[in-house]
């Protein structure tokens, strides 16, 4: 097994080679919050530099709770066609494309004038930009049962437009995440406490999605190896959750980690000086390995080839690349053809690891922009002019977004399918390994 080699998921489904293209927030949304020109754009670039499988950013799956005011969203066919556009572009270099889906939860930031939902009424903890997120309000058993049913309604959307597959995220201390979390979660009733009933909301969704989407439809799932916070989710959980999901169908497990408290799936604060610092989550990956039924992807700070190959030579099945594809899309190709391209950004050495891990974005997110106006790359940018960009255009996002929402008459209603339990789904057959 090599780098190039390629993978069959449980479903059948082949990936032609093992490096994806890891999801990256953009926050490139049209007016309508549906995939822009410049987005389809930068897709078609990282389709043209031969990722095995793109993961694409966060895409909400209700338009009430995003994690950015320029985020796309996915909750009706209204836009159906700009997303057939993004899917085509994202699969033109022959590989995988898959919907990243998402709910921030308690992640949503204040300045987008939304109620903020989370599993219980717990602020983030982010020192002086504490202020920057509202308390949000404990989630209902009905507010539960919609989001369950929206994250179905978007996979079937996902399918419908032509993409591949989808990403469940439950990490990064989005909604999902939060569920798992015991520093999150302080719920007494059926979604709280031991964590088979935490991890239930994220099963229910699996096999919600996986019971409504055709076979060869892959249905992944991104999963913290840990939460890198004292009490938190920890890697013992990430290994039962695992195994919890190995017999929901699920065709991938991504493995990442960190949250907006503690932002250790960013490489910007962390000295990448050595190259086992590199891929940052590997040792979690062969912890959890031996009770994985599907194939495994670890993600974080991997951008030199030789790392990539020490992930796949590991037994991990796929290498996600983010940061470094957002510099150099033609990454894959460059390494197929024997060169050793190690894209890096300017290193941000800022104590404050929040304000560090935002700059990181804004820095990345600068690359996607360049990308997506057929520019070339410049990561030597200040990480503060980056950063500085970002929130200017943040607030002219956000201004517009809720001006967005003040038109909108009522939410769309989901289809026939998001109305029932998800939880009363039937289960899938256990999958077998997909290496």
């Amino acid at each position: 097994m090599t780098l190039f080699s390629p993978l069959r998921l449980p479903n059948g489904a082949v990936i032609p080679n093992r490096i994806a293209k890891a999801a990256m927030e953009e926050n490139m949304a049209d007016n309508d919050h549906a995939p822009s020109d410049e987005l389809i754009r930068l897709y078609r670039a990282w389709a043209r530099g031969g990722a095995g499988l793109i993961i694409t950013g966060n895409v909400m799956v209700d338009a009430r709770a995003m994690t950015g005011a320029a985020g796309v969203v996915l909750e009706d066919d209204r836009c159906l066609d700009r997303f057939q556009a993004w899917a085509e572009a994202t699969r033109a270099g022959g590989g995988q494309a898959w919907l990243q889906i998402n709910h921030p939860g308690r992640q949503m930031p204040k300045g987008l004038g939304q109620e903020t939902l989370a599993p219980s009424a717990i602020a983030l903890d982010l020192g002086a930009q504490s202020r920057m997120f509202p308390m949000p309000r404990e989630m209902t058993p009905a507010d539960i049962t919609d989001v369950a049913s929206r994250f179905v309604n978007t996979a079937l959307l996902a399918a419908r437009a032509g993409f591949n597959g989808v990403e469940i995220h439950a990490a990064h201390g989005y909604l999902l995440s939060q569920f798992l979390s015991p520093l999150a979660n302080h719920r007494a009733d059926r979604w709280g406490g031991s964590l088979e009933n935490r991890a239930r909301l994220l099963l229910d969704i699996v096999r919600g999605v996986r019971a409504a989407v055709s076979p060869d439809f892959a249905v992944a799932v991104k999963l913290n190896s840990a939460d890198f916070q004292r009490g938190g989710f920890s890697p013992q959980d990430a290994r039962d959750v695992v195994r919890m999901l190995g017999p929901t169908g699920v065709d991938l497990v991504e493995l990442s980690g960190g949250s907006y408290e503690a932002p250790a799936m960013m490489g910007a604060a962390r000295d990448d000086r050595t190259l086992g610092r590199e891929a940052y989550f590997l040792d979690f990956a062969r912890e959890i390995s031996d009770v994985a039924t599907m194939p495994l992807m670890v993600t974080g700070g991997i951008r030199r080839r030789e790392v990539a190959e020490k992930v796949i030579g590991s037994g991990v099945a796929m290498a996600g690349i983010a940061t470094a594809l957002a510099i150099e899309p033609n990454l894959p190709r460059n390494w197929e053809r024997g060169n050793n391209d190690a894209p890096a950004l300017r290193p941000i050495t800022w104590k404050n690891k929040p304000v560090a891990s935002s700059a990181h974005m804004a820095a990345v997110r600068y690359q996607m922009v360049r990308l997506s106006q057929r520019r070339a790359t410049t990561p030597d940018v200040s990480p503060a002019w980056a950063l500085l960009t970002s929130q200017l255009q943040a607030t002219c996002s956000a201004r517009r977004y809720r001006r967005w929402m003040a038109t909108r008459q009522t939410f769309p209603q989901t289809p026939t399918v998001a109305h029932n339990d998800v939880s009363r789904a039937p289960r899938a057959d256990p999958v077998r390994s997909g290496e």
